[in-house]
């Protein structure tokens, strides 16, 4: 009697051992494929059986390699539906939460009855598995993440080399401008460009939505935009040719459409020529206090396969002040309050800061004052034009 109670007792021993054994191996390695073929290799080999699988990882684990899936559910050994001439026993294995994600399927030889102890070992073992699997999985996650953001690093310089590094020397003028990205990238869009006549053709943009989806539809904008620059088209022929260029390409383009506020400056003759797509009234300010809103004279670029954009032409006389912003700027929140248009307006024509960079920073802080530091919710852009006293 004590001989059977301590064999018994030296067997459970072994048994014991032997799962801490296959508990290190399988938290040995936090790479999912090895996890896998770990496991089902100390199941073939440790209880002597036909064979292991495990079954298809289903869409919420999508993270799973599809390649992978098949590899160890279907290549490498037959469903359970399949087998005939062997028992199959199946062992769940669950996440944390305590859904099921996948079964151990093992394969055991036709005769052959596993007593309780194997079956306490291959449970314990789908624990493990469970854990093991769930680590792997996260570790995959946490590089997969680690990628996206060197990405999204990367793209945040790109965005950050396309935008203009220094404003012009206009004469008799002074230009400033500033951006604020909600996310890594943004779907705002500024840029610039000097002709050799001298004028100075100018675009504020936003693209619909925010992140990089927008800030690739802007990159692509800026190219077109330059191109026709370049070739000397009207402010006009650019919004027109832009918008049948952009609704072109497509549902998803169409979906990205543009906000755009274009303007030509030429100092030599003080004439300010502006075109608005669909985009927020700039405000234009006289020395002696009057002011205008500039507002949209047709629809977004891309939005609609036709379009019906008006310039128009100003003389900017001494003292002339011009804000041309993103919605962002009018859509930041203090709670359920929102900043609007005519706080900015206020901030702008109230502000007697005597440079574009002091009335910027006065109007950001005064953004932020009224959020409270709160959180960003959209990208913001503004530029601020002067006509020298």
């Amino acid at each position: 009697m004590e001989t059977s109670e301590a064999l018994l007792a030296q067997q459970q021993v072994v048994r014991l051992q032997a799962l801490l054994e296959a508990s290190r191996q399988i938290h040995s390695t936090i790479q999912l494929e090895e996890v896998l073929h770990i496991v089902l290799e100390i199941v073939v080999r440790e209880l002597e059986l036909t064979g292991a699988f495990f079954t298809t990882f289903p869409d919420t684990y999508g993270d799973v390699p599809l390649a992978l899936q098949a590899a160890i559910s279907s290549d490498t050994a037959p469903q359970a539906d399949d087998v005939e001439a062997e028992r199959c026993l199946r062992f769940s294995l669950r996440d944390k939460t305590g859904h099921l994600f996948t079964d151990l399927v093992v394969l055991v030889p036709e005769g052959r009855v596993l007593d309780l102890d194997e079956t306490d070992f291959l449970e314990s073992l789908a624990v493990q598995a469970a854990v093991a699997i769930e680590n792997a999985r996260f570790h995959e996650r946490t590089l997969q993440w680690q990628r996206v953001e060197s990405d999204l690093a990367s793209a945040r310089q790109v965005q950050l080399s396309l935008v203009p590094q220094r404003m012009p020397e206009i004469p008799q003028y002074r230009l400033a401008a500033r951006s604020s990205a909600c996310y890594e990238v943004g779907g705002d869009y500024l840029d610039l460009v000097e002709m050799p006549s001298g004028e100075v053709v100018i675009v504020v943009g936003d693209v619909a939505g925010k992140g990089l989806a927008s800030a690739l539809v802007g990159a692509s904008f800026r190219s077109a935009f330059r191109a026709m620059v370049h070739a000397k088209l009207s402010l006009y022929d650019i919004a027109t040719k832009m918008n049948l260029l952009h609704y072109g390409e497509g549902d998803e383009s169409r979906r990205r459409y543009v906000t755009a506020f274009l303007l030509r400056l030429d100092p030599a003759t003080h004439t300010l020529e502006v075109l608005n797509a669909g985009h927020n009234p700039a405000f234009l300010q006289a020395a002696d206090g009057t002011f205008r809103k500039i507002a949209a004279s047709g629809t977004p670029i891309g939005m609609l396969p036709f379009s019906s954009y008006v310039p128009e032409e100003f003389t900017l006389s001494p003292g002339t002040r011009l804000l041309v912003y993103t919605d962002g700027m009018t859509e930041v929140f203090h709670g359920e309050d929102e900043f609007g248009e005519a706080r900015l307006m206020q901030a702008f024509l109230g502000c007697k800061e005597p440079t574009p960079e002091r009335t910027l920073s006065t109007i950001w802080n005064t953004l932020e004052g009224f959020s409270g530091g709160g959180e960003q919710s959209d990208d913001m852009t503004a530029l601020v034009l002067f006509r020298n006293p």
